[in-house]
């Protein structure tokens, strides 16, 4: 008969607490509605991140970043002459410094200045990272 019970208080306290409370206990509603408050957060954070999966699939490039840019004859010695966007010349001129292992090894914002580089730079042997974007929009067009 005590198995029927527990049964009975199982089943009445996935359905709802309250009911859970008057015929098992106190203790078994608190249970019960944390089993059930942790359900509810699960499902309410799998939607949230679904909405936000779908926000940003929707998201377009900028054509201007897109668009082909003719090379001067400095930087084309680094990455090649064919025109190419400005993504795509920031992302070279970074592969060219790491393959060549130019990034300063103590201070990692700073990029060393080799016999390619230094007309780039204005002459300068070293620039910072963040000077990199003004080096490219002085050497394209």
């Amino acid at each position: 008969m005590a198995k029927k019970a527990k049964k009975a208080a199982k089943k009445a306290a996935k359905k709802s607490p309250k009911k859970a409370a008057k015929k098992t206990g106190k203790k078994s509603a608190k249970k019960a509605g944390k089993k059930a408050s942790k359900k509810s957060a699960k499902k309410v954070t799998r939607k949230a991140t679904k909405k936000v999966a779908r926000k940003k699939s929707a998201r377009k490039p900028n054509a201007a970043f897109m668009a082909p840019l003719t090379l001067s004859p400095a930087l084309a010695e680094v990455i090649g002459n064919k025109p190419q966007p400005r993504t795509e010349i920031i992302k070279k001129i970074w592969g060219y410094i790491k393959k060549n292992g130019l990034q300063d090894s103590k201070n990692r914002r700073m990029i060393n200045a080799d016999a390619k580089l230094r007309p780039l730079f204005g002459g300068k042997s070293q620039i910072s990272m963040f000077e990199l974007a003004k080096v490219v929009n002085n050497n394209v067009k």
